[in-house]
Order: C-alpha cells, then structure tokens, then sequence
C-alpha cells in the first residue's frame, strides 16, 4: 500500500487540500479530483481506490460525500 493521503477540509471555494507524506499534491473540489492525483502519482487501478478506507485515506473534519 503507498503512504497515507491526508485530505484536509476546504476553505470555502477554495475545495479540498490532498497531501501524502507531508507533501502537498494539490486542491480537490471532488473525490473524482483525488483519483487524478493518484494517478499523476503513478497508483495504478485508481478506480478501485476505496476513497473511505481509513487505512489509505485520512479524512480531516469531513469525508468523500462533503
């Protein structure tokens, strides 16, 4: 499994901040966003990514469906 992604709540429209491993990876304003990410990061199958598994997603404050 790759390092945790840490999706920090949004700032008005400013939408989601992603960031894994402490780095920053860029601002999402949907979970389709994140999975674009993911794949830029070389994640093969991102479909399949379950977006609510807490054991790869850390969700701060909100989840997929905010």
């Amino acid at each position: 499994m790759v390092a945790k992604l840490i999706v920090y709540p949004s700032t008005s429209r400013a939408g989601a901040g992603c960031a894994t491993t402490g780095v920053a990876i860029g601002v999402a304003h949907r979970p389709a966003d994140i999975r674009v990410f993911l794949a830029a990061s070389g994640l093969e199958n991102v479909a399949d990514v379950d977006l609510t598994d807490p054991d790869f997603v850390e969700w701060r404050r909100a989840g997929p469906e905010v």
